[in-house]
């Protein structure tokens, strides 16, 4: 009996600040994953400059591409499809990729599949274990926090989302008033665990039942909290305010986790997106799930947290299995709905 092809997707990410590829057998194994990170080019700015992520995706895709294939032995006629990332984004970054995309389907006639961005960092998770559904994810990262329930695969529902500040911001910005390097997220989880939350620092649950997310209140309790001590002549240890801090953003974020996840009955509970990184969130949700003996929480390696290409490449891969294919007018989509794969 003649063995079963492998499927073999290439997956193309440059929605922010990272210029990445990466080559995926059979929508679980990775054979290559090549990241060109630009955060030395933006750390001087305190934040991603577009134009300047723009400009190093232009330098930098064609080498990594490249890097990639040599990484996996492959050349391009051993690829199936071409999943690249069609937003949520940088518009100008995620041109990038998409246009890389698209000149590799068109002169290699290859099939071509658009991913969205909180797709990939889902299912970066198929990596550690394959999806049990119905499930949950807890997606955390600069510019998304949200809960997403999902029944099968590529079918999402947003149960809860962020309505100010996602937390990854809400990190950055508390990182910039305590004069921390860019970006802040590892700043703050660092100095969080040299200090003890003494300051008692706001938890926005929202209304009953709600499972949205407002971090906006916190970012400027935080900041005010150092404002007023200035004035007073005072100073506060910053790690107690990064521990402070960060005890009320993992305290929301968990409970509403715990409470979702016993709500919509799942099988398992998936982080996902770069504050999956966090060692007190990914510590925190493991002692809140190892009470739930019924629930499996699934936490991705820490180099699969932020952005990659792998990542894109386990969407692409079940989108391409399912029939799902892009045309040539393919366009980057700063706001593209995750509901988008939804059939």
């Amino acid at each position: 009996m003649k063995a079963e092809k492998d499927q073999v997707i290439l997956g193309i990410e440059t929605s922010c600040d990272e210029t990445a590829v990466a080559i995926v057998k059979n929508g679980r194994e990775i054979v290559a994953n090549v990241v060109s990170s630009q955060i030395e080019s933006h750390k001087r700015f305190g934040g991603v400059v577009p134009e300047i992520a723009s400009r190093h995706h232009v330098e930098q895709v064609t080498i990594v591409l490249e890097e990639a294939l040599r990484q996996a032995k492959m050349d391009i006629d051993n690829i199936d499809a071409i999943a690249v990332t069609e937003g949520p984004g940088l518009v100008g970054a995620l041109l990038i990729g998409v246009n890389a995309a698209k000149a590799l389907a068109f002169a290699h006639d290859i099939p071509l599949v658009g991913v969205h961005h909180i797709a990939g960092h889902i299912y970066a998770n198929r990596f550690v274990t394959e999806m049990a559904f119905p499930l949950l994810s807890l997606v955390v990262s600069g510019g998304h926090t949200e809960l997403v329930y999902i029944k099968e695969h590529g079918h999402f529902e947003v149960i809860g989302e962020t309505r100010d500040d996602a937390a990854g911001e809400a990190y950055d910005k508390v990182a910039r008033t305590l004069s921390l390097p860019y970006p802040g997220g590892p700043h703050i989880d660092r100095l969080a665990h040299e200090g003890t939350p003494d300051i008692d620092l706001p938890r926005a649950w929202l209304e009953p039942g709600s499972y949205d997310f407002s971090f906006s209140g916190l970012k400027s309790a935080v900041i005010n909290t150092v404002h007023n001590a200035e004035q007073r002549g005072d100073k506060i240890a910053p790690e107690v305010l990064a521990a402070s801090f960060q005890a009320s953003v993992v305290d929301v974020l968990v409970t509403k986790t715990v409470q979702a996840a016993k709500e919509y009955k799942v099988n398992q509970v998936l982080l996902a997106g770069g504050v999956a990184a966090n060692k007190g969130l990914r510590t925190a949700l493991r002692a809140a799930f190892s009470e739930l003996k019924d629930v499996e929480l699934v936490i991705p390696p820490l180099s699969l947290c932020t952005d990659n290409a792998a990542m894109i490449a386990a969407v692409g891969s079940i989108l391409y299995e399912k029939g799902k294919r892009s045309d040539l007018t393919l366009n980057g989509n700063a706001g593209l709905d995750i509901t988008i794969h939804n059939s």
